[in-house]
């Protein structure tokens, strides 16, 4: 009796992994996901069994590998395993930041994309200053081999303040995650509220 051809999930990430792929240093130039928008991603707002389904073939669509530096996730440095990174496409003006995809990211480009996180961890003493540099020497290797440099954190922060000083950024309020044809709104309702829960989060990890 011949077997019965898989079907469902188990069929689709088959097929992804027979895709042919390369890697791309450039997702490690992802701009950082907006303050009014902190805290509310896809997985949060779609829930835990989408989520699992759209990483579970993101891992696949590049045959478990990182998207960026192309390490499959066995050979990864400090963690080895991948995580799904969200990717957007922003515009600051309109105040909008549409999901893509999910791309599979080690542990090292996934942190060196979050730096303005890392850095916070760096400075509360929560973070390792081993880590710390482990991940960022990473993540600029990967992009100097590719010929690309990512402006310091701190500077992409300034450029953002200066959309805003030319009044070319969106009031807070203004924000929206979209994802497909649905909006939602930010779970904040002002830098204020947002400061005094991120505040509190970091003091509940650290407890």
């Amino acid at each position: 009796m011949a077997k019965k051809k898989a079907t469902g999930l188990a069929a689709k990430i088959k097929k992804i992994i027979t895709r042919e792929w390369e890697p791309d240093p450039s997702l490690l130039l992802h701009e950082n996901i907006p303050k009014p928008l902190h805290g509310l991603a896809p997985r949060t707002v779609l829930g835990s069994a989408w989520w699992n389904k759209e990483r579970r073939e993101c891992y696949a669509s590049c045959n478990f590998h990182c998207a960026a530096c192309g390490v499959h996730k066995k050979n990864a440095k400090l963690r080895q395993w991948l995580e799904a990174h969200e990717t957007y496409e922003i515009n600051y003006q309109k105040g909008i930041a549409k999901y893509i995809k999910a791309v599979p990211l080690c542990h090292c480009c996934h942190c060196f994309i979050h730096d303005g996180r890392l850095q916070a961890l760096l400075d509360q003493g929560k973070l390792n200053h081993g880590k710390y540099l482990t991940i960022i020497t990473h993540g600029e290797e990967v992009l100097s081999r590719a010929g690309l440099v990512r402006p310091p954190h701190a500077e992409r922060e300034a450029r953002i303040e200066e959309l805003a000083v030319n009044g070319k950024l969106a009031d807070w309020g203004d924000w929206r995650l979209q994802i497909g044809r649905k909006k939602y709104e930010p779970l904040y309702s002002s830098e204020e509220e947002w400061l005094k829960a991120y505040s509190e989060k970091f003091d509940e990890e650290d407890s």
